[in-house]
């Protein structure tokens, strides 16, 4: 586990570095002449790196004088929110790939033509950086079952899938591939059936909403250093939050099975509450104990998988189509999925989307960027909220991935640290074993 949460492969690496080749490429070329008529106010690649870090999130580069580069503001953004990231998990093919990376734009003319790295020439370099880290990486569980760990863009600022090419490689050797699409079903299961399942091609027969007590009992109002005091009141409030999931994944017309990942200090009365809660839809809510006992432990749930796949109903469908305007898009997902009132703009960010349909970007999927703690904009907004809007900050065009990253709230493509970050508890001791990762 601390092989794969630390450094693994170094995909993340080679990522990052093809990412901010093209980043130098930029600079190097407003340096050496600027014949493509880049804009330095206009370019829209920055940099990356895999590390939180607020301080970088607005930086001014080429200072120093003529021989230092052209000076302009631009800024960091992490690894996982790297276009490259999300075209590296979309590309079927290699060939694929290195046309992918090509068609990212990477600002703009001053007669506003979109720039891309295929005009830069280095698309072609940025896919040989990526060549080995394109191949999934077979890593096995502590009971030895084969599993496939490749990519790994976050789903509350980029699409929250792994790669098409492990998704693909796994069903070939296998009678059924679970695949997971992060941070629940406003954000990674959107994402995973409007974007990866259109992108590729593929139907999902079955989707596992996976939940906890301990969670419903945040959601239903309790602070999170009682979540382990038993309270059927908090349960009961909570499992609204749990029932709009499931009313999520029902709008694709996909069969779903909820699994209670269980905690020690859950009792069965809480457990039934959340069965007893959900019975109206229709929805199996089984206790898994898959964290204690192993696959001993989720034999009910795969059960509970096998007979959805077999013997229910699967009338899949993307929740818009290609052909909606892009703001209907957005309204469309922060509606039907968030719950939302509406979604709010000024008039410069109406324009821009205009803008990306007159350049004929307009049949593109849309990627909601916001936080993952509430379907609302406002973390603190737990539950199921009501009577809200969904405040848009920002348009991104992701050319290459194919798709249109709309930041709403105050979600931020570079994350800051927290008061006491997770490497203060992180230690190596005198056997060379790592404490305090998990």
């Amino acid at each position: 586990m601390e092989d794969i949460n630390l450094h693994f492969t170094g995909d993340f690496h080679a990522i990052g570095l093809a990412h901010n080749l093209l980043s130098a490429a930029i600079d190097n070329h407003l340096q050496q002449g600027n014949d493509l008529n880049l804009d330095p106010r206009r370019i829209a690649w920055k940099r990356v790196m895999d590390m939180n870090d607020r301080a970088l999130r607005n930086v001014t580069i080429g200072r120093g004088g003529p021989a230092h580069g052209v000076p302009r503001e631009t800024g960091f953004d992490i690894t996982v929110a790297s276009e490259v990231m999300a075209i590296f998990c979309l590309a079927n093919t290699l060939a694929e790939l290195k046309e992918k990376l090509g068609d990212a734009v990477v600002g703009y003319t001053y007669d506003q033509k979109p720039v891309t790295a295929r005009d830069l020439k280095v698309h072609g370099a940025m896919t040989v950086l990526l060549k080995d880290a394109f191949s999934p990486n077979l890593v096995q569980t502590l009971e030895h079952t084969p599993a496939f760990v490749h990519g790994g863009p976050f789903a509350n600022i980029a699409h929250g899938c792994n790669s098409v090419v492990a998704t693909r490689l796994s069903m070939k050797l296998s009678d059924y591939t679970v695949t997971e699409a992060g941070f629940g079903a406003d954000l990674g299961a959107e994402k995973f059936l409007d974007i990866k399942c259109r992108k590729a091609g593929i139907t999902p027969s079955a989707v596992v909403i996976v939940a906890t007590i301990r969670a419903l009992k945040l959601h239903g109002g309790v602070p999170l250093k009682d979540v382990n005091n038993e309270n059927l009141e908090a349960v009961a409030k909570g499992v609204e939050n749990l029932k709009k999931h499931i009313e999520n994944i029902h709008q694709f017309g996909l069969p779903v099975v909820v699994a209670v990942n269980k905690f020690v200090t859950d009792t069965d009365a809480e457990v039934k509450t959340v069965q007893s809660k959900c019975d109206y839809l229709g929805v199996q809510v089984i206790e898994a104990n898959h964290w204690a006992d192993g696959g001993k432990g989720a034999i009910e749930l795969a059960e509970a998988v096998v007979d959805l796949v077999e013997n229910h109903e699967n009338d899949f469908h993307y929740l818009y189509e290609d052909d909606m305007p892009l703001w209907d898009k957005v309204k469309t997902v922060a509606q039907k999925i968030y719950g939302a009132d509406d979604i709010e703009g000024d008039q410069k960010l109406r324009d821009s989307f205009t803008a990306l349909e007159t350049a004929g970007y307009g049949n593109l999927p849309i990627c909601m960027a916001k936080t993952q703690y509430s379907f609302s904009t406002d973390p603190a907004l737990k539950g199921r909220p009501t009577g809200f809007n969904i405040p848009l900050r920002e348009v991104r065009l992701s050319a290459g991935a194919g798709f249109i990253v709309v930041l709403a709230g105050d979600v931020m493509t570079m994350p800051g640290l927290p008061k006491k970050p997770a490497a203060e508890v992180i230690d190596i001791n005198e056997d060379g074993q790592i404490v305090g990762l998990f």
